[in-house]
């Protein structure tokens, strides 16, 4: 199993759960994040002042999926949030070593 971890823009989060969605992932977290990478973040003008915008508002997923269906999820991830434009996101993917669902007990593929 892996986990994956798309930090994406935040107007593009519909779009991404319904692809996630088509190809069978069946939930998903979803977290509010701010942060910059190669933006730098931005300048903004308020009541006359110019003031810098250091972190920029995200949405963080996290899914754990099958080893079979990782390729087709970041693809599918890619797809939907892709804008072109500079801020579109990242993804990471790492190993899983234990899932365990807490109401029942089960362990695996089983508790995703």
């Amino acid at each position: 199993m892996k986990k994956i971890e798309a930090v994406i823009k935040p107007f593009k989060l519909d779009e991404v759960r319904e692809a996630l969605s088509e190809i069978g992932v069946s939930g998903l977290t979803v977290t509010e994040v701010k942060g910059f990478g190669r933006q730098k973040g931005h300048t903004e003008l308020y009541r006359g002042a110019e003031y810098v915008v250091d972190f920029l508002p995200k949405i963080k997923i996290d899914i754990v999926v099958d080893d079979k269906i990782v390729d087709s999820a970041i693809e599918a991830i890619i797809k939907a949030a892709r804008t072109g434009k500079i801020g579109d996101g990242k993804i990471f993917v790492t190993a899983v070593e234990q899932v365990v669902r807490i109401r029942t007990g089960e362990t695996g593929e089983a508790a995703v």
